[in-house]
Parts: structure tokens; C-alpha cells; sequence
């Protein structure tokens, strides 16, 4: 790397500490499951690699699993990330969290407990998740937290199945006091590559972004949403008139610069310590245990073509809207083997396309995000 380079900063990275989980989520990337898995980074790998992050910038950590709580070392880890100056945030399904966990976590301190809820009635919750009592379970985690003091964020993964609940699970998140609601749309791999065919359609999937853009200018600062693995949100706002920092959209944890961020602001680390653009795109930028992470960071050549716009292939290639959009690399990947291929699930057409105006691989020389 040399200072005439401009390298990108990482604003989030999102670390699976550990693979090991108690629920059998129908949507799991991970295919994750109750059992142990070998291989996993050790305390003294984990603690080094938080020192390693720091060479790159101080982006916000993300802990998540698996059940991340399941490690036995887990506070060993937050703490010495906190420490070293990174604002850390938790990843859970909620279940492992006690009183006494949720109390550990405000001296951490953790600055945001995500904890996901995909259905707001228990029956429907608990067979989506695998576990009788897991809807409760999370309930509870959610008021444990907020009672000790942890701000906590809902997450909830969209699809056929429960879209019509969107509201419903909005509702829930403010009637218990969360400060962000982030709705996931399916990138179907791991066991959720059996909910395909239950992938909203573009139009239907067109139609929920518009509809989250208009409730969050709605209620402004009541709660922050950022819809994610959905990049052509951004677009919508910009084509509504909605600017990226309304709604609490323009700081810290609630920040919106962009909409795929893989390898440019964001980066996924496995339980086996292997990079990834995000947890959804399974193509590897290298691993720790054999290059440093600012190495893969700064140097992998995976990461270098997600930064250049002028690759992207099909309609994505020739949206106007690339810069802030870029389309979901991941779900490009699942659809066609092809990270760089056009977003499939996005209903818009680009001017020039409209003006019939095609695009292939190196087309548009020299857009370049970085």
C-alpha cells in the first residue's frame, strides 16, 4: 500500500465468532446448527485480530454467530475490543440473554444489541427459528437489555412468508422502546437457499422499500430503519427526494452512505477466520490465519474488483444510480455465479438501457468507486 493510494476505511466489519448455535433458523446462512464446530479461531487468534483491525481504521465490530453468547470467552473478546477503541455490536437470536448477561453487556460497554424477530405471534415465530419458546425467549432478551441500559436494534429477515407482517413487526420494535428496526430481504443461501422460491418478487420487493422510505419519513426520529441486503434503497430515496440523513440515517451506527458495501465499507470474517465481501457472498478474499487482515483489507484481489464500478456487468453497468446503489453483489452471485452480474431483483431500468444502450465486463473504463 502507498499513501497515493486511496484505500477505502472499513465503516462496519461483521466477525461469526463461532458457528455453534441453538436454534435451526429456517433462513440461516450459516446452516448453522447445536453442535461444536472445529476450527475456530482461538482467544489469542481473535485478540490478535482485533489488534490487526485497527491497522486498517476503526470501523464499527459486529458480533455475531452461530449464537455469539455461546462462546465461552465472548466478554474476554468485547472487552478487549472496547478497549482498544472499537465500538462493538452484538448479533444475537436473543435467547442466552439473562439479566446478568444483558447487566455484563452495559459494562462492556456494548454499544447495540441487535436481536432478530421475524413474526410478531409466537407460534410462527418459534417454528421460523426452530425452537419452542424462542419468540418469548427474545422478548425477554430485548427487555433485559433495555432495562440495563444496552441499546437495542430489531432485525427481522423479509420474505414471502411474513412480508405481510412488516407493519405489525414495526409496531413491535417501537412499542418496546428499540432505537433501530433493520428489515433483511433474503439472500437465500446456506439452508435458506430453501426459501428461494419464497424470495419477494422485484415488484413486491420494489413496493416494501418504498413503503419503508415513506414510513421513515413518517416518523422521522422516532426510530432509525435501514433496510439491509436491499442496496437499491438508496435509490429509492434519492428518487423520492429523501436525503440519506433524514430519519437518523446520517451517524454512527445508523449511518447510510451507500448500498452494497461489500469490500468497500463493510467486510464479513468467518468462525474459520476466512474474509468475505459479506456473510452472503461465499467467495473468499483470503484468510487471517494466512495473511494479516489489513493485508486481505488493503490487497485482495476480490476486494479490488468489488471497488471498481466500471466492471459491473448487465444494468447495473449502466445505472445511473451505481455510486450509491451498486446492486447486491451477493445475490448476483446466487443467481448466476457471476458477483458482477446485474442485481436480479430490481425493477428499475437505467436511462441508458431505456435508450438501448448494452454493457459487458470492463465496459465504462475508469468508474471507480475508491
Amino acid at each position: 500500500m502507498t499513501s497515493a493510494t486511496p484505500y477505502p476505511a472499513p465503516h462496519l466489519l461483521a466477525w461469526e465468532i463461532t458457528r455453534t448455535c441453538n436454534l435451526y433458523c429456517a433462513h440461516c446462512r450459516a446452516s448453522a446448527g447445536r453442535r461444536h464446530y472445529d476450527g475456530e479461531l482461538s482467544t489469542k487468534e481473535c485478540l490478535a485480530l482485533v489488534d490487526d483491525i485497527l491497522a486498517v481504521g476503526r470501523p464499527i465490530l459486529i458480533l455475531s454467530g452461530g449464537e455469539p453468547l455461546l462462546r465461552d470467552d465472548f466478554f474476554t473478546i468485547a472487552r478487549h475490543a472496547v478497549g482498544k477503541g472499537l465500538r462493538v455490536v452484538v448479533g444475537s437470536n436473543g435467547t442466552a440473554i439473562t439479566p446478568e448477561t444483558a447487566r455484563e453487556m452495559k459494562r462492556v460497554p456494548i454499544s447495540r444489541l441487535a436481536i432478530s424477530i421475524d413474526f410478531p405471534t409466537p407460534d410462527l415465530q418459534d417454528s421460523f427459528r426452530g425452537m419452542q419458546g424462542a419468540f418469548r425467549s427474545a422478548i425477554n432478551g430485548i427487555e433485559y437489555a433495555i432495562k440495563a441500559g444496552v441499546e437495542v436494534q430489531l432485525n427481522c429477515t423479509i420474505t414471502t412468508r411474513n412480508v405481510a407482517y412488516l407493519e405489525q413487526l414495526l409496531s413491535l420494535a417501537m412499542e418496546m422502546g428499540v432505537v433501530s428496526f433493520h428489515p433483511f430481504l433474503l439472500v437465500p443461501t446456506g439452508r435458506g437457499k430453501d426459501l428461494e422460491k419464497e424470495e419477494l418478487p422485484a415488484a413486491e420487493y420494489e413496493r416494501v422499500l418504498h413503503w419503508l422510505c415513506e414510513k421513515q419519513a413518517e416518523l422521522g426520529e422516532r426510530i432509525s430503519m435501514k433496510p439491509t441486503c436491499a442496496p437499491h434503497y438508496m435509490r429509492v430515496m434519492h428518487q423520492m427526494g429523501v436525503a440519506p440523513s433524514h430519519g437518523g440515517h446520517g451517524a454512527g451506527m445508523n449511518r447510510v452512505t451507500r448500498g452494497c458495501l461489500v469490500g468497500t465499507g463493510f467486510c464479513f470474517i468467518s468462525h474459520l477466520g476466512q474474509v468475505q465481501g459479506c456473510g452472503y457472498l461465499d467467495r473468499p478474499a483470503g484468510n487471517i490465519r494466512e495473511q494479516s487482515f489489513s493485508h486481505i483489507w488493503w490487497h485482495s484481489p476480490l476486494f479490488q474488483e468489488l471497488r471498481d464500478l466500471a466492471l459491473l456487468e448487465g444494468k447495473c453497468g449502466l445505472c445511473e444510480f451505481k455510486k450509491v446503489c451498486g446492486g447486491c453483489r451477493a445475490r448476483a452471485y446466487e443467481s448466476t455465479g457471476d458477483y458482477l452480474a446485474e442485481e436480479p431483483y430490481c425493477v428499475y431500468e437505467p436511462r441508458k438501457r431505456q435508450a438501448g444502450v448494452e454493457v459487458g465486463p470492463k465496459a465504462n473504463e475508469g468508474c471507480r468507486e475508491w
